[in-house]
Formats: C-alpha cells, structure tokens, sequence
C-alpha cells in the first residue's frame, strides 16, 4: 500500500516538472515575435541629418560673403587705379606758383601738382621727421620754413638724411633759393605711430597744421602748406648727397599704395575654397541619407 502511494507521487512530481519545462523553453513561433517586436528593429527609425546644421549654415554663408568682399575690392581696385592715373596726370602738369595767401581748403584739389617756390630758409625752427628709412638707411626727413619772398611762410621737406647727421646736416645756402616741389597734404597717422611731442622737438608724422604752429602759426605768418622737395639727380648723385650730410628730396612720382588687386585674389579665393568644401558636404551627406542603426 505505501509503495503504491509513492510510486504514484513520483509519476505527479515527474509530469508537474515536465510541463513546466514546456512552458519555460519558447517555441520557434515565439522566438520570432519577440525578435520581431523587439525595440532594437522593427522600432528603430532612421533618422536623417538635418540641412540646418551650424556647420552647413557656415558653409553657405562663407562664400556669400567672401564673394562680395572680393566684388568690393574689385570696385577699388578701379577707383584707385583711376585715382593714380589723375594723380600722376597733374604731376605731368607745368609748374605753378602759389599765391601769397593760399586758400587750404583748395589743397586737396592740388595735390601733387608741382610748384615753385622762392624765398629764404628759417633754419631756426627747422624740424626732424622721422625715423624714416631710404634704400636700408635709417635717418630723418628735414623739415625747414621756407620765408618766401612775398612776405608768407610755407613749410618744406627739403628730404633724407642719414641719423648720423641728425645734429650737423647740411643747413643749405643762407641767402635766397628757389625749389621746386610738389603740393602735398596731411600724413595719416595709423595706430603704431606714436604721437608728436612739439615741445621736445620729436614728430613722428606730418600734422601740417601743429608743425605750422610751432614754427610761428599765423602771427608770423606761416600757413599749414606743405611741399616736398624734388630731387631730379640720379642715384649717384643722392648717394653723394647722403654721405655729406645733405637733404635728399623725393623723386617726382606718385606714391600711393595700391594693394587692393592682392585683397581681390584672396577674397574671391577664398570664395572659391569654401564653396568646393560646401559642395563636398552636400554631396557626402546625399550619399549617405541616415545614419546607421546602434549596435
């Protein structure tokens, strides 16, 4: 009797496991629901790259930009190119001269003309501007009041000489003179050159109007009218001149600074370079619509 009953509880035992493990252990069907619904697949959405993307943004804009700059700079370019050649046109012109009072205002109109003027050196107020550098030598340009013959007072920059003969240049003839110069304006300072001291005796740039007034101002009669000496030698000549100590005035040409055709190739460069890398961007992104599934 009791072997019987044992017998029969072993047989439950052994079927409860079994159906258990029938229950636990998936069938094919099942598998292939979960991998199906499983949010590493069928729940993925591919998520495509935007157009509107800082990088994308930059790029378009770039060239834009640097396109106009360059047209800018084109337009410049012409401008100065027509203003040298009417700058360089008045200094073919005859010489004039300058009459007893000169309206400045007019100056501008003028500049680069060339003029002839005569009259006495006022070494007495003399001024060195400078440093300055000609051919690799440093020195100064000399600055004289010249006390023309009809009673006015105009300021020259008779031209270079070396920084040795700062102290003891050649002053030049102390009786009258006659130059020939060309009509200049102001000097624009930039944001290097250091700012003039009248009272020590150091200019750094010609401002016409504070030079005026230091060597006399309008009770004297001296006018803020600058003109720069020509030097019509040869190089032998101004190297001769140089080692004695003598001014060496300019030689008659034009020398405004043209850089705007160098500004031109670089914008428009540029222009060219950013828009071939937005086109790359454009295409790689094309090639490649989303972006890979996470593993």
């Amino acid at each position: 009797m009791f072997s019987l009953s044992r017998s029969r509880l072993s047989s439950r035992v052994l079927a409860t496991s079994k159906s258990t493990q029938r229950r636990q252990i998936p069938g094919p069907g099942h598998l292939h629901t979960s991998e199906a619904s499983g949010p590493g697949t069928s729940n993925y959405t591919a998520k495509k790259s935007s157009w509107s993307s800082p990088t994308i943004l930059l790029l378009g804009f770039i060239p834009i930009f640097t396109f106009a700059l360059g047209t800018w700079q084109l337009q410049r370019l012409q401008w100065k190119i027509n203003l040298i050649d009417e700058l360089e046109e008045k200094l073919q012109r005859d010489a004039i001269s300058l009459p007893k009072r000169i309206n400045v205002s007019l100056i501008p109109e003028f500049a680069f003309r060339r003029v002839l003027l005569q009259g006495h050196w006022d070494h007495a107020h003399a001024m060195l501007l400078g440093p300055r550098v000609r051919d690799g030598t440093h020195g100064y340009h000399v600055i004289t009041p010249l006390l023309r013959t009809d009673g006015s007072t105009v300021l020259v920059d008779r031209g270079f000489i070396s920084k040795d003969f700062s102290d003891n240049y050649a002053r030049g003839e102390e009786g009258e003179v006659q130059i020939l110069g060309m009509l200049r304006t102001s000097h624009k300072r930039n944001s290097f050159t250091p700012d003039n001291q009248p009272a020590e005796g150091k200019w750094y740039w010609a401002d016409i109007d504070s030079m005026a007034e230091s060597a006399g101002g309008e009770a004297t009669g001296v006018q803020p009218v600058f003109v720069e000496q020509i030097f019509e030698g040869h190089a032998g000549d101004a190297a001769a001149y140089l080692s004695k100590g003598i001014p060496v005035g300019r030689s008659a040409t034009v020398d405004v600074r043209n850089a705007h055709l160098s500004y031109v190739v670089t914008w428009y460069s540029l222009s060219a370079f950013t828009a071939a890398m937005l086109a790359r961007v454009i295409l790689k992104r094309r090639a490649q619509p989303g972006r890979p599934m996470p593993r």
